[in-house]
C-alpha cells in the first residue's frame, strides 16, 4: 500500500524559495505568475494494514513541523 503526503507551508509563513521561484519565472519571461508557494510530496511504501493515523502519527513527529506547515494525506 502507498501513502502520498503533501507538506506545504502555512498561509501567512513566508516561503523565500517560492519567492525565488516566482522571481526567476518573472525573468525567464512568465509574467502571469503572482505567486508561488513550494512544498514537498513524500511517497510511502506502507505494510498491509497501516492505517491513515499511523501516517498522520509520522507527520507529526518527523515528516512536517507542524508549528509553520500543514500536510495532507491521500492512501
Amino acid at each position: 500500500m502507498k501513502a502520498r503526503v503533501t507538506v506545504m507551508l502555512k498561509d501567512g509563513v513566508l516561503d523565500p524559495q517560492g519567492e525565488a521561484v516566482r522571481h526567476a519565472l518573472g525573468a525567464l519571461g512568465f509574467g502571469g505568475v503572482e505567486g508561488v508557494r513550494q512544498g514537498k510530496l513524500i511517497e510511502l511504501d506502507l505494510a498491509e494494514g497501516t492505517t491513515e493515523d499511523e501516517v498522520r502519527a509520522m507527520c507529526d513527529q518527523l515528516l512536517a513541523n507542524t508549528v509553520i506547515e500543514s500536510y495532507r494525506i491521500e492512501m
